[in-house]
């Protein structure tokens, strides 16, 4: 095998842990690493992103969380077997670090690396652990975590490392902020779980504005592919002109061009939105068992950049009521742009390779 040295990402299927380990693959190739994804089915539709470089490895994986009984049932044997798959592979390629990003998929690379002793990490994009996460917290050599503080298991110490951002993120990072005196631009992001709601709520809640903030006023709504008509007719009915799609392309280019993002509040989102440096109304996913994406919002809310709205408060005549403050309040939007740059952890890749590059020099000690 070639002598460079060989990072093997274990990562989910979402956005959540595909984008932060996209980009602590792009950083790696630049310094001269092999780089091997290893996922399931699932994880490899979300790989299409990745650097050509990066070598697509799928493992057998499952998850308790969905399904029925007899999928329960199996879980544990799938798994077992990725584990096993992963060992093999191991042997034939032996990593030089592992570093996992949390979901189901990760836990075969993480296990066969703590069964061979390669030294591994892992990265957590949310302010609490997932599931996953806990698991491995105690048997892995780092615990990155993306969200500061976060909450750990007792006896176990993070490093706090920030959310690591796409390449393309960056690129936009304290993006010029589109003048007051622009057409308003709103982008609406709802994740992969938590768009339906936003689609209730916010078409409305935008068709409510009046006065002159209506004048030209641009949406970009990303929206669940069976909730795309419903959404697209909101807008026309309210004379609203929307872009609506089930996935952007170009959400780095979005945030940059709008002065306000409405958005569910997942750890890569709350990044991308720090990074870029825009005002944002957050709503926290309500079902998210350990209430990880309230912690998440918590930086930007505190420093003034964000507004939080729970779930259970969210209805289209107080969401129109919040808009309005942002977007018509002389000089709010910019300084929630400013105060949000302020929150931002931009180096949060090269934080964490250096923990990469720091195992591989410990253990070659």
């Amino acid at each position: 095998m070639s002598a460079a040295p060989h990072l093997v990402i274990a990562a989910g299927g979402t956005g959540g842990h595909m984008f932060p380990a996209q980009a602590l693959a792009e950083a790696m190739l630049a310094r001269g690493w092999r780089v091997t994804l290893s996922t399931d089915a699932r994880g490899a539709r979300y790989s299409g992103n990745f650097p050509a470089q990066v070598a697509i490895r799928q493992v057998a994986s499952a998850t308790f969380a969905r399904g029925g009984l007899l999928a329960k049932l199996i879980a544990p044997f799938r798994i077992i077997a990725g584990i096993g798959a992963a060992k093999i592979n191991f042997f034939r390629d032996r990593p030089t670090v592992v570093a996992g990003f949390g979901g189901y998929p990760s836990i075969p690379a993480l296990a066969a690396a703590w069964a061979l002793r390669v030294p591994r990490l892992i990265h957590e994009q949310n302010g609490v652990l997932g599931r996953v996460n806990q698991l491995f917290a105690r048997h892995v050599h780092a615990v990155a975590c993306g969200t500061w503080p976060t909450e750990l298991p007792s006896g176990v110490t993070g490093e706090p490392t920030g959310n690591p951002v796409r390449a393309a993120v960056l690129e936009k990072a304290g993006a010029p902020f589109p003048g007051e005196g622009n057409a308003p631009h709103i982008l609406v992001m709802g994740g992969s779980q938590g768009a339906r709601v936003l689609s209730d709520v916010v078409p409305e809640a935008i068709g409510r504005l009046a006065g002159p903030i209506r004048e030209g006023l641009r949406v970009s709504h990303q929206a669940r592919p069976e909730d795309h008509d419903r959404v697209v007719a909101a807008y026309a009915t309210a004379g609203i002109e929307a872009d609506v799609q089930s996935f952007f392309e170009d959400v780095p280019d979005r945030i940059a061009a709008s002065q306000l993002v409405i958005s569910r509040a997942g750890a890569s989102s709350v990044a991308d939105i720090s990074v870029i440096g825009r005002p944002s109304i957050l709503i926290p996913l309500a079902i998210a068992v350990r209430d990880e994406q309230t912690a998440n919002a918590k930086a930007l809310v505190d420093a003034d950049a964000a507004i939080l709205i729970p779930e259970s408060a969210l209805d289209p005549a107080s969401l129109s009521e919040q808009i309005m403050t942002v977007l018509t309040t002389p000089g709010a939007a910019f300084k929630m742009h400013q105060n949000a740059l302020q929150t931002a952890i931009p180096d949060a890749t090269e934080r964490l390779t250096a923990l990469v590059e720091d195992l591989k020099e410990r253990a070659e000690k």
